[in-house]
């Protein structure tokens, strides 16, 4: 036996103890069981059983609170992920995480209570806002149950909210025209993002040198983000560099943004030479961007359009231009073929009519076919005399 049951007596009667040594030698126990059978049971499953199968956890690490976990596991986040993304992270612990559950000890949470929030959440927050605070913890109690602070994660199997996709704005050409036509002295960068599905940090981030105008060529290197009032530039989303086209339409933009200047400074600037700075959300009333679309598209588009549909844009000229699946994969720089179809399945369905076509002419063939040699069959036949 690996642990031994010992009887001890308080004021409020007789009570078990089960004494035994941790896997490092220590001599600890486990009091408090009213029944010797309760102790046995007890020192069975989590001695004997745990150490045997290796998985055996000290009962005071479960003391470990959520609060004592985040230094380390926020700290190895920032080893590989962007600055963008750790802001995220950031605000979700500050805002949700912290205040339900950073004092709380990681053994004495419950997958029912876990839900609880989770559901509460839902009722007042986005999918994704939920999403990400559950995220958070659950990785955090995921570092627990590999450090051997716990046995199992309580934050595992909960019923979580669906994200709803947001459908798509596709811009016809003139109305991207006319679009870029109201944002002034970022007429050009408007069309840009429209035409070449850059997303708006690749596109802060280009420099004067990643132009080449004779071959028609972008080289997109780098992405810039405002993370906490400053722009950090790391590289494109997918940790990838890549080249892209653009039509002939943008070269004198491009021609005059690069004019008499160093290849390494910035190609897009503000009319002082800084930065391109976004500021604000672009769906929120009263910025630049939603006075262009309420001006150029009116205001059921300025409601709802962000920087990202004019990605979509660009992705559906190209479709209509012909670009087949893997060409538009990698001008928008997306890991995969399969997640281009994903993504933009909408705009293959001019493939889905052909298909039925075809389909149409093989049934149609088929039928004249079936119908000939049914002719046939019957003329061979001979009717009996009755």
């Amino acid at each position: 036996m690996a642990y031994t049951i010992r009887k001890y007596t308080t004021k409020k009667g007789v009570f078990y103890e089960v004494r035994y040594r941790t896997p490092d030698g220590r001599s600890t126990g486990k009091r408090g069981f009213a029944r010797k059978m309760d102790a046995d049971a007890w020192g069975a499953e989590h001695v004997t059983s745990a150490k045997a199968a290796g998985t055996y956890i000290r009962p005071a690490a479960g003391r470990t609170t959520i609060g004592e976990l985040w230094p380390a596991w926020i700290a190895a986040k920032q080893v590989r992920s962007k600055p963008s993304y750790i802001e995220s992270l950031e605000g979700a612990w500050r805002k949700h995480v912290e205040p339900a559950w950073g004092a709380r000890q990681i053994g004495s949470i419950r997958h029912a209570e876990v839900q609880e929030w989770v559901t509460a959440m839902s009722a007042q927050y986005s999918a994704s806002v939920v999403l990400r605070a559950a995220g958070v913890l659950r990785s955090l109690l995921k570092t627990a149950v590999a450090d051997r602070l716990i046995a199992a994660n309580p934050a595992d199997g909960l019923t979580m909210p669906r994200k709803s996709v947001k459908r798509h704005i596709y811009l016809a050409v003139d109305e991207l025209t006319r679009l870029a036509d109201e944002c002034a002295w970022r007429h050009d960068m408007i069309l840009t993002l429209g035409a070449t599905g850059l997303r708006w940090g690749e596109m802060v981030a280009l420099r004067v040198g990643d132009v080449d105008l004779a071959r028609r060529r972008i080289r997109v290197e780098r992405s810039s983000t405002e993370v906490g009032g400053r722009i950090v530039t790391t590289l494109p989303k997918t940790y990838e560099r890549r080249g892209i086209t653009y039509p002939k339409m943008l070269e004198q933009y491009l021609r005059a943004r690069m004019a008499g200047r160093d290849e390494e400074a910035p190609l897009f600037t503000q009319p002082d030479g800084s930065m391109v700075r976004r500021r604000h959300g672009p769906t929120s009333p009263g910025t630049w961007f939603y006075a262009a679309k309420l001006r150029a598209l009116g205001e059921h588009v300025a409601r709802s359009m962000t920087f990202h549909d004019l990605r979509h844009t660009a992705a559906s000229l190209m479709v209509s231009a012909g670009a087949n699946v893997k060409a538009v994969q990698r001008q928008l720089g997306h890991k995969s073929a399969a997640m281009t179809l994903d993504v933009y399945a909408d705009l293959f369905d001019d493939d889905l009519d052909a298909v039925a076509e075809r389909l149409d002419l093989l049934f149609s063939e088929r039928g004249q076919n079936v119908g000939t040699e049914q002719g046939t069959l019957t003329e061979n036949v001979e009717v009996p005399t009755i």
